[in-house]
């Protein structure tokens, strides 16, 4: 199941208090970005956020859940209502992520 417009719009509403987030449509999901990098991911309207230390300090208690078979898993934020929790969370993981390989030039022919 896809997430819906409604709750990308929701999870929008909630986090409008941090500059620098963005989702981007991929695969009838969305990419949670903070800044430049992918920090988390909305799928089957809910929230998944990368897992990194600092966002295992911040959360406590975890929990692990994948938002497809094949992918690693994320920890699933169940209350999604706690924006400012979360956007803390999203801060530390973007702290912890490295820094997204730069996108290669496309050869040109001329």
């Amino acid at each position: 199941m896809a997430t819906s417009l409604a709750f990308k719009e929701y999870m929008e509403d909630r986090l409008r208090y941090s500059d620098g987030i963005s989702f981007k449509r991929m695969f009838g999901e969305y990419g949670l970005f903070y800044h430049e990098k992918m920090v988390g991911v909305l799928a089957d309207n809910q929230l998944f956020i990368k897992p990194t230390e600092r966002g295992r300090e911040l959360l406590g208690e975890v929990i692990f859940a994948k938002f497809y078979e094949q992918s690693k898993p994320y920890f699933l934020i169940e209350d999604t209502d706690a924006h400012e929790e979360i956007i803390a969370l999203i801060k530390a993981t973007y702290a912890d992520l490295p820094a997204p390989k730069p996108k290669k030039e496309k050869n040109k022919k001329t």
